[in-house]
């Protein structure tokens, strides 16, 4: 380990030799962990860091001023759709995808670097109850999805077939993840296709860029975003992971949205078989203010343009046909191939430009006492997983109906939206439709049957105990 001496050298070349006031009153261990975070901290890349966070957020926020002129919508021969068009052409997706997970050519990779703090939880979203009647965690949800897709596929060409789980973690959710995953036996599958990889951490940054002590002992670190799975694909060699297994497709997705669908055979059979290298599901703007990104063109090339950077006027355009011109929602569900993935982690990553998080981070005052700001203090720079669309030589988008595959859970129950009692009806009124259509009917707890409305939503004032089931026709 470096000496003090030489450490507080190099966060003087950094402009950050303040990490060190309270070194002199720690204890032996504590002192100890903070040299080894410091040391940690290459004093170039530490300087840089911090310079660019107060420059970005000292940038006026809002859409660039000539933005609009370079929007354009995604042409429509770049969009598929999971429900309008030919079915039969659906049936061909669908097909291939099958084929290619009975290949074993499929993985799928999960986002799961952030903790439950706006659910109000300190464990990872993953770990998260809804209130199913299952009592099932987001996890076991997905786990479950990919078993039976793995069983699907393998049941069509009569092959045993694995789809391997990649999970990219963050400081604060690997160990309680990895611990939650093995109290529950994998959830039945198996361990080695299971892969657990942990994403970088950078420190916070002050308005005044300088990095934020958490603790006299502690810089104060975050996940450097969901685009962090580009360094953190390098870092761990997960792609040479995935050559060693003969994965050639990749499904990303985040740990929050209750519906996703993994490894969606529909998807990945459209995405291989227009040669995608890159691809994006979207759902339809529910309306124009919604807070969503828009996948769209700027200078011809994809992109992902956050709702904050699009002005009112332009997000109410509307498209011949009477719909928002802008309207391909981003719910962060990408298909990569494996040499995409590649060329990006070699070459790209570095031109992936971070974004600019302003947080409440918990730090310490000039004397060392503890602060937990009722405001933003702080700076977190991210980078996000669709940052390299532009990157993309055959980019494509696919429009999947938002009431089957998008419902994020974001947060506490006490907000009116994205939250766990949305997360829940959601996932209960799919269920209620596709029970429908296979002949069910729904009975309330006297055994009156249901109105006609479950076939789109589960109405409110039902919990999902009140439901029973009384099959038909399976």
């Amino acid at each position: 380990m470096a000496s003090e001496a030489d450490l507080r050298a190099r966060l003087q070349r950094a402009s950050q030799e303040h990490l060190l006031r309270f070194c002199a009153e720690l204890a032996p261990e504590p002192r100890a962990a903070l040299l080894a975070q410091l040391e940690a901290l290459e004093p170039e890349a530490l300087r840089q860091h911090c310079q660019r966070a107060a420059a970005a957020c000292a940038r006026r926020p809002g859409p660039p001023p000539d933005l609009a002129a370079r929007l354009q919508p995604l042409p429509l021969e770049r969009v598929g759709s999971a429900s309008e068009g030919d079915p039969q052409t659906r049936r061909l997706w669908e097909e291939e995808g099958f084929h290619q997970i009975a290949l074993n050519k499929v993985a799928v990779l999960l986002l799961a670097g952030g903790q439950g703090t706006r659910l109000g939880v300190t464990y990872p979203k993953g770990m998260y109850q809804v209130g199913l009647p299952s009592q099932k965690t987001l996890y076991q949800l997905q786990a479950e999805r990919i078993r039976r897709v793995e069983q699907l596929a393998g049941e069509r060409y009569g092959t045993r077939c694995t789809v391997p789980w990649y999970i990219m973690t963050s400081e604060f959710t690997l160990e309680p993840t990895a611990k939650f995953f093995k109290e529950h036996d994998f959830f039945h599958l198996d361990p080695n296709n299971v892969i657990m990889f942990e994403q970088r951490m950078l420190p916070a940054v002050s308005f005044d860029g300088r990095a934020i002590l958490e603790r006299k002992d502690k810089v104060a670190m975050a996940p450097d975003g969901n685009g962090g799975l580009y360094s953190a694909l390098e870092d761990h060699q997960i792609l040479e992971d995935m050559e060693r297994r003969g994965v050639e497709f990749v499904h990303v997705y985040c740990v929050d949205n209750i519906l996703v669908r993994l490894a969606d055979p529909l998807f990945i059979g459209f995405c291989v078989l227009r040669g995608a290298d890159c691809g994006a599901k979207v759902v339809e703007k529910a309306y124009p203010e919604e807070p969503v990104g828009v996948v769209c063109q700027v200078d011809g090339v994809p992109q992902v343009v956050e709702y904050s950077e699009i002005s009112p006027e332009v997000a109410q355009l509307r498209a011949p046909g009477g719909g928002l011109l802008y309207n391909a929602g981003n719910i962060c569900n990408h298909f990569f191939t494996r040499d995409f993935l590649r060329t990006v982690t070699r070459e790209l990553e570095p031109l992936l430009q971070p974004h600019v998080a302003v947080k409440k981070v918990p730090c310490v005052d000039e004397h060392g006492n503890p602060v937990k700001p009722l405001q933003p203090n702080g700076i977190k720079m991210e980078k996000f997983v669709f940052d390299v669309l532009p990157f993309a030589k055959n980019f494509m988008a696919f429009q999947v109906l938002r009431e089957e595959e998008f419902s994020p859970l974001k947060n506490a129950d006490s907000a009116d939206r994205d939250n766990p009692s949305t997360s829940r009806r959601a996932l209960l009124a799919q269920h209620c439709r596709w029970a429908l259509r296979a002949g069910a009917r729904f009975l309330d707890v006297h055994g009156a049957q249901l109105p006609e409305q479950l076939r789109s939503h589960v109405p409110h004032h039902l919990s999902p105990r009140q439901l029973l089931i009384e099959a038909t026709e399976f």
